[in-house]
């Protein structure tokens, strides 16, 4: 089973920073708008160096290292001065009304290999992210966002839950309520510690970070021998598996490129049976769910999309691979990966995209079964929300 170690973090200077305008949503779910409204609200936000872009004619890669290293330098991020886990809480309200909370802690989760029991992938991933990644890691030697595990520890969210106020909380611009602890508490950092250390970690979000850890943990060694090393771990959000606990959200699909007049719904039609949707509003992937189906997005209209049984032999049971078994009959066409019903309804409608299909959401339960079963789903099936700001910690690793 996986250490899991308290750090010592290098955090924002809270008496000097509003952590509402300095932290940032993990690198890829940010467009170009996303970044430049950040970076409007603080010059130091984070962003600029988890996702740099060329300043003053230095390369993104040149970029990101040398700020991280100016903010250090003028107290702008600081380093804790004894090494603690983090308790992370996010509240939030979902479209129906309904009140949520994620509460889990930040700390080093030891790296280990896929099929050698500590830590559970579930999803297959791309490699021109783990391509970007993997350089972060090389110039900024540090973990700027963190990996997000799933432990089966019952009685791991009690014990991440402090009974004082928080030493930081905010609101980010989708209303979600952030807050965070210091735990410097031997006792309770020993029991964290165990709990989560007693278990495999599911991998929920952030397989593109794991795979690059691993990637650059072997490249340590092979420069520096087997030795101990802090790239043996990996800074890790870690949330107890239960219902309660988590929002699993689908990612849909996008598709263009099709040649004109192209009729996706017949082409679809050997796959799912078809009937009109209505209209695709919030509610609509409550809908899917309760009817069994996906849902088609044209100009013309939204059609629901019912698996044809028959025709789905051999798929898993997730939409995303039923859709693949259609989609790998189309002609040649661009897939793009988009979360939100709204986005989705609305690149169709501007003619941006070709057409849209919204999924279902994978399950807690698929996740753990594929996972345990040393299988994956097809990249970008679950978008777990919300999602943890990176910069509330940084986990060096010099």
């Amino acid at each position: 089973m996986p250490r899991f170690e308290p750090f010592r973090a290098l955090r924002y200077d809270l008496a000097a920073l509003d952590l509402a305008e300095v932290t940032a949503p993990p690198y890829d779910v940010i467009n170009a708008e996303d970044r430049r409204a950040l970076v409007a609200r603080h010059d130091r936000n984070i962003v600029r160096i988890d996702l740099p872009e060329t300043e003053d004619g230095h390369d993104p890669y040149d970029v990101a290292p040398k700020l991280l290293a100016a903010w250090r330098a003028d107290g702008t991020l600081v380093r804790d001065e004894t090494s603690c886990l983090y308790a992370y809480q996010m509240r939030y309200t979902m479209e129906d009304g309904t009140e949520r909370e994620t509460l889990g802690v930040v700390g080093a989760l030891e790296l280990s290999r896929p099929g050698e029991g500590g830590i559970l992938p579930h999803e297959q991933t791309t490699p021109k992210a783990k391509s970007d990644r993997l350089e972060m890691l090389r110039v900024c030697q540090a973990n700027l966002s963190s990996v997000w595990g799933l432990s089966p520890a019952a009685g791991l969210t009690d014990l991440c839950r402090l009974d004082r106020a928080a030493d930081a909380a905010w609101d980010d611009e989708d209303g979600v309520h952030h807050a965070f602890w210091i735990i410097d508490d031997p006792e309770r950092i020993a029991a964290i510690s165990a709990a989560v250390a007693a278990h495999p970690v599911v991998i929920a979000d952030g397989h593109h970070r794991f795979e690059t850890s691993l990637a650059y943990r072997d490249e340590q060694r092979a420069a520096h021998g087997d030795v101990p090393a802090l790239a043996d771990l990996a800074m890790t959000y870690v949330v107890e598996l239960a219902d309660e606990q988590l929002t699993v959200l689908p990612i849909h699909r996008l598709i263009n490129g099709l040649p004109g007049g192209f009729d996706l719904a017949a082409a679809f039609e050997p796959y799912f049976e078809q009937r009109p949707a209505g209209d695709v509003d919030a509610g609509i992937v409550g809908r899917l769910v309760a009817e069994g189906a996906l849902c088609l997005v044209t100009a013309a209209g939204a059609t629901l999309l019912v698996p044809r049984a028959e025709a789905m032999t051999g798929a898993r049971d997730l939409d995303t691979s039923r859709l693949d078994v259609a989609l790998a009959a189309l002609p040649e066409h661009e897939l793009v990966f988009q979360h939100g019903v709204g986005h989705v309804v609305d690149r169709v409608a501007s003619g941006e995209m070709d057409a849209g299909v919204l999924l279902r959401p994978a399950s807690v339960e698929q996740i753990l079964a594929i996972a345990d079963g040393g299988e994956r789903m097809p990249p970008k099936t679950t978008f777990f929300h919300p999602k943890p700001r990176t910069g509330v910690v940084i986990r060096p690793l010099i």
